[in-house]
């Protein structure tokens, strides 16, 4: 007989993917958008939502399916779930603004392939009810975009001297050029992994300290 999942709501079901398994600066997952788009603040916020949006919508369906979906075929049914709606996504961003959509190129189309997405279907989606699974996606999401946000912000105030378009420092600033070009991106991409890393082992150190004088 199969042991029932708990679908209690936590709060840390949500910020789980904002923080402790954080789909970019923990997993790792999803460097080719992260890497490619974030090279400025609005295409770094488009990939995230529009990621964000087929995490929530395809995680609905195969839990609202997973009892109906057969073992054997999972993956592809997954697949085939994700597709559908990147084909909405796609199609709304095309109408939305053709510059964007341009801009993010072939990337929107890759969000089918993303570890992130079908990780989630697999891992959550297919083992618990909607509600729960709603919750797990959206911090999922916001957890991708936050991240691709970090690098987009820096990389655009740094090497156009600009944020969502806006210009910051006038005609005499100097860009990084760097910062735009894929080289800036790992750049980037490494500093905000060391910054995470660190934070990370402070908390852990002050929560070990904390329970060591709690046990005294």
């Amino acid at each position: 007989m199969k042991r029932k999942q708990d679908e209690t709501i936590t709060l840390s079901v949500f910020t789980e993917g904002l923080w402790r398994e954080n789909p970019v600066f923990v997993m790792l997952l999803g460097m080719c958008p992260v890497l490619a788009v974030s090279n400025s603040a609005i295409n770094a916020l488009a990939m995230g939502l529009a990621t964000t949006f087929v995490l929530v919508a395809s995680g609905m369906l195969v839990s609202l399916l997973r009892n109906v979906i057969p073992r054997q075929v999972r993956i592809a049914t997954y697949i085939i779930i994700i597709a559908t709606f990147v084909t909405i996504v796609d199609y709304l961003i095309q109408a939305i603004s053709l510059d964007l959509y341009n801009a993010l190129g072939a990337f929107i189309q890759l969000i089918v392939v993303n570890c992130i997405i079908l990780g989630r279907a697999e891992a959550f989606a297919s083992k618990h009810k909607i509600p729960k699974t709603v919750v797990n996606a959206l911090g999922m999401g916001l957890g991708f975009t936050i991240a691709l946000l970090c690098l987009g912000v820096v990389r655009e105030v740094l090497g156009a001297g600009s944020l969502f378009g806006i210009d910051l420092f006038g005609p005499r600033f100097e860009p990084w050029v760097v910062m735009i070009l894929p080289a800036g991106g790992f750049i980037v991409l490494g500093l905000w992994l060391v910054l995470f890393n660190a934070i990370n082992q402070r908390l852990a150190k002050r929560n070990t300290e904390m329970g060591v004088s709690h046990a005294s």
